[in-house]
């Protein structure tokens, strides 16, 4: 260029040089022969340098691109730690360097180098599992930090290259997580609601979005759900695409019966609503019965008749069940949240997802008292989805005296708790119940092979429920009989001990038999000789 120039006092400015002055003025030492080392922090610097200045072999020997390429390939590649700080230095750098290939070289070389390190580790690495929690962090993130270091573009292109040569998921997960705690300051559950101040938002929407992609979908690797919890909240918080939310909703569902209540109580972002996020809930519970839906598919293929009780399938549906009733009384309390999202979100569930309706009861009670301004119809509506035959005990004696619940209602609850009474007292409840069963079953002998097969499913699953509700009913009579019990083996006591308890279990009795018990006691005598022809006409005339 000096040689071009017609002046000989011509002054040269070179703009932008890769690097800086830091990396101009090492070539220029290069030049003279004056002694510098070529280290990790400079030598991506110097390589783009040398090839923006031409330091070819046209011009000489063993020139600048020939050493930083020697030392790029027999001293960065072969190293991870090396590898990384190059990568990290090439995010200050213009797109030179894309075009000489330095960051696809490091790319390339992390994710070999990480799938080598497992290999040759042995059990420590691969077998930490059984080992304690110490070592087995120190194997999961022997390397994460590193990457933590590095910007989202050039970490999601590492994590790719990893997935391709073979590095374990679990590692991958780790990684994941400490990038997402690095980058995301609030990623935890106390301070997922205030925006970390170093990121534009941009930047953050990027970021979770980039993370929820690149997370495993291999079955056997288990994403932690509080992480996922995290990222959810914050893909809502920095408003990520409607894809990625759906996305990370779909893996929740997928374990949504090991999730715990604080895990699904997500605040709601929008002012003036309700304070929870009611709506990304019920999405996850829709993909979660999907899922549900395709299980049970699956297993009737087969035409397999398993135990009672045995599939997994309904016993995660029950559990399920539980934690949307505990959810319900949550958010029951809050004054902005409508009825139409509150039965939506009782509806949803099938019936077969509880065995009683006591946390079902329960919320839709504390709706009722803080929202004292619904009409009559609107209460008949919330209250329409409570069996009062899957009520226990206590919860009928709450309902027949609660004023909050339409008086409809309150009659029916009265109305089944006499005739479970009763039936409880005839002794004839399961042959009752299996007699109806194997009744409705001869009708279903006309329908076609696929409709009769969903018939029998749905009869086998009410038969599973209804033998579970026995179950609650029974402990609910060997508590009873166990009070009555003690009061009168308690010989230390006076006599009126006895005698209340016998009076005590004669008034719970004798609270919805009204005037039949009294007609009973006349007519004892009459009654023994036909006692299972009456037997049966009450049962008859009750079912």
């Amino acid at each position: 260029m000096v040689a071009d120039a017609k002046d000989s006092a011509a002054k040269l400015e070179l703009h932008n040089i890769p690097g800086g002055p830091q990396a101009f003025e090492l070539a220029m030492k290069f030049c003279y022969g004056m002694n510098f080392e070529i280290t990790s922090g400079n030598v991506a610097h110097l390589r783009c340098a040398a090839e923006y200045l031409e330091m070819s072999e046209d011009y000489r020997d063993e020139n600048l691109i020939e050493r930083t390429e020697i030392y790029l390939n027999e001293v960065v590649v072969q190293s991870l730690e090396k590898s990384v700080e190059v990568l990290t230095t090439c995010q200050t750098l213009p797109p030179i360097a894309e075009e000489v290939g330095i960051p696809s070289r490091c790319v390339e070389a992390i994710a070999t180098n990480a799938c080598k390190e497992q290999l040759m580790s042995g059990l420590s690495m691969l077998n930490c599992d059984g080992e304690s929690p110490e070592l087995k962090s120190g194997c999961l993130e022997w390397w994460v930090e590193d990457l933590s270091l590095l910007r989202i573009e050039y970490y999601q292109r590492v994590i790719f290259a990893m997935q391709r040569t073979g590095v374990r998921p679990d590692s991958i997960v780790a990684s994941l997580m400490h990038f997402a705690q690095t980058s995301l300051k609030g990623i935890g559950k106390c301070q997922i609601w205030k925006k970390p101040d170093s990121l534009p938002e941009h930047d953050q929407r990027t970021i979770v979005e980039t993370l929820i992609s690149l997370m495993p979908t291999e079955k056997s690797c288990s994403v932690p759900l509080s992480f996922m919890f995290g990222m959810l909240r914050m893909s809502i918080m920095v408003d990520a695409a409607i894809a990625c939310r759906l996305e990370i909703e779909r893996r929740i569902a997928y374990r949504l019966e090991m999730v715990t209540l604080d895990d699904i109580l997500i605040p709601s972002i929008y002012a003036g609503g309700s304070l929870y996020d009611v709506d990304t809930v019920h999405r996850i519970l829709v993909n979660f019965l999907q899922r549900i839906e395709e299980e049970e598919e699956d297993e009737d293929c087969g035409y397999e008749s398993e135990g009672i009780g045995n599939s997994p399938s309904h016993g995660s549906l029950l559990k399920v069940g539980r934690l949307i009733d505990s959810y319900l009384a949550e958010i029951a309390p809050d004054p902005y949240l409508s009825l139409q999202k509150f039965v939506a979100m009782i509806e949803v569930l099938p019936d077969y997802a509880r065995v009683i309706d006591d946390g079902l009861y329960r919320a839709v009670d504390i709706y009722l008292k803080v929202h004292s301004m619904l009409t009559e119809q609107e209460c008949k509506k919330l209250c329409k989805f409570i069996d009062c035959q899957k009520l226990s005990q206590e919860a009928c004696n709450h309902a027949a005296q609660n004023d909050r619940l339409p008086v409809q209602m309150t009659v029916r609850v009265l109305y089944f708790e006499q005739v479970r009474l009763k039936t409880a007292l005839s002794g004839n409840s399961v042959d009752g119940f299996v007699s109806q069963r194997i009744s409705s079953g001869v009708a279903s002998a006309a329908m076609s092979p696929r409709d009769n097969y969903a018939s029998l499913r749905r009869e086998n699953r009410e038969l599973k429920l209804e033998i579970s509700r026995m179950r609650v009913r029974l402990s609910e009579l060997e508590k009873e009989q166990l009070f009555m019990k003690q009061g009168m083996m308690d010989k230390t006591g006076n006599g009126k001990t006895f005698l209340t308890s016998i009076s005590k279990g004669i008034g719970k009795m004798g609270i919805f038999s009204g005037q039949a018990g009294g007609k009973r006691q006349k007519s004892s005598r009459k009654s023994r000789g036909s006692e299972g022809k009456t037997g049966r006409g009450r049962r008859h005339s009750l079912s």
